[in-house]
């Protein structure tokens, strides 16, 4: 079923493939190569540190969740060795991955689901990787029942995402403080759970939100909307934390 947020963002990423400075300043301030789309915001060193924290050996099964157009997730399975799915509510997000892969030569499977109905197979995958996205699932504890449901026994979780640091301004922060990472992991039965502060990436942010916050985007819709988050983001900075979540089933 094709929910009012996958067709806002089935529209959000046609217009991105429109509009190529935006991947052009996004690459530039988060440290990414060319070629290496970025549907989130973690920096090339954030990536790495996801890989290590994932676990992954050679030949596991890797899911990236809300994928968007794959570039982390098919950087973390060249990396790794890994086997890959990508999952994501975009069908366009979806048509976007698979033509990554396709032009970069590498393996993926590529398929729309949501956070709570992936549809995969119980204990199906080694890893799961989620990129700024996991705020969006509502509600978020079947989201995180589904991360414990597909996840084998040792495997690894891995999160991207910011916390408010007082009372939520708005309905973006709102979203985000009804999240509560650590206790949603442990509310679904992770072990080994661990939040921390990666400040360092929010510095990149900053940076490129002031960018486009000073872009003139014309009749650009990807340009208006990456300049309409910059103002945004700039107006409440200071009111998010960025963090790192990581978690192993048992």
């Amino acid at each position: 079923m094709t929910t009012e947020r996958a067709r806002y963002f089935d529209t959000w990423y046609a217009n991105m493939a429109e509009s190529p400075l935006v991947d052009e300043i996004q690459r530039r301030h988060l440290g990414l190569p060319p070629g290496l789309p970025s549907t989130s915001l973690l920096t090339w060193d954030g990536l790495a540190e996801v890989t290590d924290e994932l676990r992954l050996a050679p030949g596991r099964t890797l899911l990236d969740l809300a994928c968007g157009r794959g570039g982390y997730g098919l950087e973390i399975a060249s990396r790794t060795g890994a086997k890959q799915v990508g999952v994501d509510h975009s069908a366009v997000a979806i048509e976007q991955a698979t033509a990554l892969a396709d032009r970069l030569g590498r393996e993926a499977d590529f398929r729309v689901g949501e956070f709570a109905a992936t549809g995969l197979a119980d204990g199906s995958v080694d890893g799961i990787v989620c990129i700024d996205s996991i705020q969006f699932a509502d509600p978020p504890e079947a989201a995180f029942a589904e991360l414990r449901r597909i996840l084998v026994p040792g495997g690894r979780v891995v999160l991207t995402c910011w916390e408010p640091r007082g009372e939520p301004a708005t309905e973006r922060y709102a979203r985000l403080a009804r999240l509560q990472l650590a206790a949603e992991l442990a509310r679904a039965g992770f072990d080994d759970v661990t939040v921390v502060e990666r400040p360092e990436w929010q510095g990149a942010e900053r940076a490129m939100w002031e960018e486009a916050a000073a872009l003139e985007p014309g009749d650009d819709p990807a340009l208006r909307s990456f300049h309409d988050e910059g103002v945004e983001s700039l107006r409440h900075w200071g009111s998010l934390r960025r963090v790192l979540a990581t978690a192993t089933a048992p």
